[in-house]
């Protein structure tokens, strides 16, 4: 056999021969066995598909190699990329091995075996790499000149091929980027449209636009404007939470909750709860008292998310309580109706939003950034534990937003949060 590698594999070789050592008394040890392993073909793991045959496989998925004398193998490499073996997925004439979920810096499209006296043995077979997946964006709304940053995965430069990103068709300048991220500014004129990512691998668009007005239902608030989309809706409930338009405006006035202390056991519904419930008292729903399910479709509700801009300043850190994110029904609450037993009322399913909670304390350093909360996750009791009735269709005429239990474990604050862009929007 041919020492295809050098030191490199000679080197690991003792690491992952002392790997599947186990002491001389356990009589059911894994045992590397002596020669070189033989390939006779490799199937998919699931059993439904086990007689088809592969020739290449997709990064972290699971293969099953079939030949003979498989225990011999101390080492695995996909191209460049080491695989982890598993000795109790290992038979003389099986393995199930995961593909490497790193991008190969030289590609072969050969497995490489390396046995206990570092003979390599090979078999031809591909990796394959996944076109570029795209999870969000930094900031929807950056601002012409900003930086922003979109994660995902599968950002893979090319020289042939290179990455590329456009915006609503024109192709922005890539700053840095890794395989999960790729940073950026924004062009001056960029209007709203739509993202996509390209590598040699493929192309991929994304759900979410720049400068996304598609579900907007609170935007510049109190403002309509057919030419911006902004709805009018603001306020309408009870509590006439702060309207701000000042030098940290993303786009017009937004929404200022907090500014006063907060401590387990807090219920400040003055400064902390955003009420928006629709209706007049002449029992009209038009207009800036329209049902929101009037503006946005919630047809397929199961795969959407609430999102909007927050900005928490440094000096205004959140560290204590939840914000209770509360879609409501005309069956719940109305401006005719007005009530706090569906908010209070705590077997009422709502979505949950606790940033501080990993770390103690969050803050965005007063720059705007994209929330996004999957309605799937709209599904607790004001404490966090399961709800007792989900979310329907006709949950969506009404929305409040309450930083009050949740998680209570924090320490005393006085936070500023600052909201923009509320919308409804595909996820």
């Amino acid at each position: 056999m041919k020492r295809l590698f050098n030191s490199f594999l000679l080197l690991s070789a003792v690491a992952v021969t002392s790997v599947f050592t186990a002491c001389e008394d356990e009589p059911d040890k894994y045992k590397i066995s002596d020669g070189n392993p033989t390939i006779r073909y490799i199937r998919p793991v699931n059993v439904e598909t086990a007689d088809s045959i592969l020739t290449g496989a997709y990064m972290d998925n699971n293969i099953c190699i079939v030949g003979e004398n498989l225990r011999s193998i101390t080492k695995m490499l996909f191209n460049d990329q080491e695989a982890k073996l598993v000795p109790s997925l290992i038979t003389d004439n099986t393995m199930i091995v995961t593909v490497p979920g790193q991008i190969p810096g030289e590609v072969f499209n050969k497995i490489f075996m390396v046995n206990n006296d570092n003979d390599t043995t090979t078999y031809d077979f591909k990796v394959l790499v996944p076109g570029p997946s795209i999870n969000n964006m930094s900031n929807e709304w950056a601002k012409a000149g900003e930086q922003a940053t979109i994660y995902g995965n599968y950002f893979v430069d090319d020289p042939n091929t290179p990455l590329t990103l456009t915006i609503n068709g024109t192709k922005v300048a890539i700053e840095d980027y890794d395989i999960s991220h790729l940073t950026f500014t924004i062009p001056e004129g960029m209007k709203e449209g739509p993202i996509e990512v390209a590598t040699v691998y493929g192309k991929q668009k994304a759900k979410f636009y720049y400068h996304d007005t598609r579900g907007m239902m609170f935007n510049d608030f109190g403002t309509y404007d057919a030419g911006t989309l902004s709805t009018g809706l603001t306020n309408h409930g009870w509590h006439g939470q702060k309207i701000v338009s000042d030098e940290n405006s993303l786009d017009g006035s937004y929404l200022l909750l907090g500014d006063c202390d907060v401590e387990d056991g807090t219920w400040a519904d003055g400064n902390l709860s955003f009420e928006y419930w629709p209706g007049d008292w002449d029992g009209t729903f038009t207009g800036v008292n329209s049902r929101l399910s009037d503006l946005v479709s919630f047809a397929d509700f199961a795969n959407m998310a609430l999102k909007f801009e927050v900005n928490i300043p440094a000096s205004n850190p959140w560290t204590n309580l939840s914000m209770q994110c509360i879609f409501s029904g005309d069956a719940q609450v109305t401006l005719p109706t007005a009530n706090n037993t569906f908010f209070n009322g705590t077997d009422y399913p709502r979505g949950l939003w606790t940033p501080w909670s990993k770390t103690g304390s969050y803050d965005t350093g007063g720059k705007w950034v994209t929330v996004t909360l999957p309605f799937s996750t709209f599904k607790y009791k004001n404490d966090g534990t399961p709800a007792g009735t989900p979310l329907t269709a006709d949950c969506f005429t009404g929305l409040t937003l309450f930083v009050w239990s949740g998680v209570t474990s924090g320490t005393t604050c006085h936070p500023i949060i600052r909201i923009d862009n509320i919308r409804a929007v595909a996820y």
